[in-house]
């Protein structure tokens, strides 16, 4: 068992296990939370999923196991839930394990150059992909273990099992496995949030709060190549009470403009005076993809600028991070 060393050595398959009763509901709602780490997220109903990390690790300047452990972070305190994580190189070391983890949750990271290590004193019918009915048909020739799997010579494999699923068999237990992770029935919604250290009364920090949710969600629809139909905007009130409307935007979007303006009538919609505030979520809702999004020529030269600038911003966030560039008041938003 190993971590791995560098971000450019890292392991980049996360495989995410939730408990085997998790309601439909919250299943979605950690697809979101894995959507926000990485556009790659291959889901696998009811209750795993798989996320690509290879674009996340350099994009967040964190090594993948630091992701897998935020993203329990946030699956605990958002959703009181904790998930199983195993990370490593491929599908099967990944999803092999996360399965090895006990308890509740956990995160286990295995090296690249120690997998076929860490491989080798597991039970046979603990690697991934393998059947009650072929362990024990490799236990009955005394395969008991994956490292003599691994050391079997493939053509024996193959008839103990049958062609394919022996040459599978055989390639996964020496960690071979090119498989990609492949984008999966994204969540259709995504959600952004923010908590007020305090209670708020102050309405320029609570806009500064709100803008800063609307460059959140912009940016994450973009990144996960879709666009927004609707809006959910929540208010969070000391004493535990809150408040929900959603609105239809006139066309689906990404871009903050339009996003902005909605949310804001949203604000507007809630007609606050004294209320004290603890918290803040926007939900982009109904999403589909933007390939589907009907392009319309603009006659609004100011509109168009607004849109390369909003490009630029995302390929200097791309590779700077995304807090290294946004609006003036964001800087003042809640933490």
């Amino acid at each position: 068992m190993g971590r791995e060393r560098t971000a450019g050595r890292a392991s980049t398959v996360m495989h995410v296990r939730c408990a085997a009763t998790v309601p439909e509901e919250v299943y979605r709602q950690v697809l979101e939370e894995l959507a926000g780490l990485s556009p790659v997220v291959q889901a696998l109903p009811p209750s795993a999923a798989l996320v690509e990390l290879k674009g996340a690790v350099p994009y967040y300047g964190v090594d993948a196991r630091r992701l897998g452990e935020v993203l329990r972070v946030r699956t605990i305190s958002r959703l009181g839930t904790d998930v199983r994580i195993g990370i490593g190189p491929s599908i099967t070391v990944a999803a092999t394990a996360s399965a090895q983890i006990l308890g509740p949750g956990g995160v286990l990271t295995i090296d690249p150059d120690h997998v076929t290590d860490w491989l080798g004193p597991l039970p046979v019918e603990d690697l991934h992909g393998i059947g009650p009915r072929q362990a024990n048909a490799l236990r009955d020739y005394g395969i008991h273990c994956v490292g003599l799997l691994a050391s079997v010579p493939p053509a024996t494999v193959q008839r103990l099992l049958g062609g394919r699923a022996g040459r599978l068999a055989a390639d996964r237990a020496r960690g071979i496995d090119p498989r990609p992770v492949t984008p999966r029935a994204l969540p259709a919604s995504a959600t952004v949030r923010c908590s007020f250290p305090q209670h708020t009364l102050d309405g320029a920090a609570v806009r500064a709060a709100l803008l800063d949710l609307v460059v959140q969600l912009g940016h994450l629809l973009r990144l996960r190549g879709q666009a927004a139909r609707a809006l959910t905007l929540s208010l969070r009130f000391a004493g535990g009470t809150s408040w929900d409307r959603t609105r239809r935007l006139p066309e689906p979007s990404a871009h903050e403009d339009d996003l902005r303006s909605l949310t804001y009538q949203l604000m507007d919609a809630a007609g606050l005076q004294r209320a004290r505030l603890t918290g803040l979520v926007l939900k982009g809702e109904d999403l589909i993809g933007v390939g589907q999004v009907a392009q319309q020529i603009s006659l609004d030269g100011a509109r168009e600028d607004r849109l390369v600038a909003e490009a630029a911003i995302d390929r200097i966030r791309a590779k700077f991070g995304p807090g290294a560039i946004g609006p003036a008041a964001t800087f003042r938003r809640a933490s």
